[in-house]
This record gives structure tokens, C-alpha cells and sequence, in this order.
């Protein structure tokens, strides 16, 4: 109602600045998010190509609440087929559209990866999607879901759904909390 209201000029400034103080407020899914703040060791295991075998790396993951409790940075360190792999990613709760909302960059590429998602039933699972123009592939959607095992270990997956329409999982990161 009030967005309507405001699309419609009739709202005052008043309402409108109580209607974003409210949206502005971090609720129970950024504290979901303030739970994985701390220090990460990582183990990584990438498959390539369907079919054939994994390969493991390890690294190092600092992550904290940022802008007053808003936001989860991560800042990722590690090692990817004996190159030195790092990047930042920063994941959020958009409490006006209900959904939580990401972003990754790395230093194995250029590009910036937007994902989009939501909770699952029970609250400890978030799902993301993405869609990429992969240089190689084509269009492409990509689905992340970490998984909240407890207080000190959490998982990451990436699934990739091709031209194909066959979804392969492409990488997954187990977190153990060092700090």
C-alpha cells in the first residue's frame, strides 16, 4: 500500500522516510547472517568435467557484519589449480523484496556475479540463483546453496545449469570455523 501510495505521489516525506527506517532495519535473517561472521579455514573441491574426478584445494575465508549490521563480507583466500585465488563477496537480506541478495568477485575473472534467493523451510539453508554469459558456455544460470551445519561449520555449493538443461555441480566448500 504504501508503495503504491508513494508511486502515486500522495505519501509525505515523513511517511516515506518511516516507511525506508523500517525497511532499513536488520531483522532475524541478518542475524542468520551474523553467525557466520569470523574466521573460516576452507577445504574446496571443484569438479570440471562430468565424470571425472574432483580436485581439493584449501584456503581461508574472514568474514564480518559491515554498514551497521546489514551486510556479511567475506573476503576469500586460497589456492585453485597452483594459482593464488581470491575473492569478496558480500550477501545481504533485502527485507523490501524478502529475499536474500549477493554479490562475487574474484580474481579469476572480471565479471560480477548478482545472485538472488531465498531461505528454505528450515532457516538454516539458503538457496541463489544467478544467470551469467559464460565466456566458454554460453549462457548460463548458476545455483548456490549454503547449507548452516552449526555455530562452527557451514557448507557452499555451485551447481551450473547449461544449454543443456543438465544442472552439474561444480564446486563445494566446507567452513570450519577457526575463530
Amino acid at each position: 500500500m504504501a508503495t503504491k501510495t508513494m508511486q502515486e505521489g500522495q505519501m509525505d516525506m515523513a511517511a516515506c522516510q518511516k516507511v525506508y527506517a523500517e525497511l532499513a532495519k536488520p531483522g532475524a535473517a541478518h542475524q542468520l547472517l551474523a553467525g557466520l561472521a569470523g574466521t573460516w579455514k576452507t577445504k574446496t573441491r571443484t569438479w570440471m568435467e562430468p565424470g571425472k574426478p574432483h580436485m581439493e584445494f584449501e584456503g581461508t575465508s574472514e568474514q564480518k557484519m559491515i554498514l551497521d549490521g546489514h551486510y556479511l563480507q567475506q573476503v576469500f583466500r586460497g589456492d585453485m589449480m597452483g594459482t593464488v585465488f581470491n575473492g569478496i563477496g558480500i550477501t545481504g537480506y533485502d527485507n523490501h523484496k524478502q529475499r536474500y541478495v549477493s554479490t562475487w568477485i574474484d580474481s579469476m575473472s572480471t565479471g560480477i556475479f548478482f545472485f538472488e534467493g531465498s531461505a528454505g523451510p528450515d532457516g538454516k539453508t539458503i538457496v541463489q540463483t544467478a544467470l551469467q554469459d559464460d565466456p566458454v558456455k554460453g549462457p548460463v544460470k548458476w545455483r548456490s546453496v549454503t547449507k548452516i551445519i552449526d555455530a562452527d561449520s557451514h557448507i557452499f555449493e555451485m551447481f551450473i545449469t547449461d544449454k543443456s538443461d543438465k544442472e552439474q555441480k561444480m564446486m563445494e566448500i566446507t567452513y570450519t570455523r577457526t575463530h
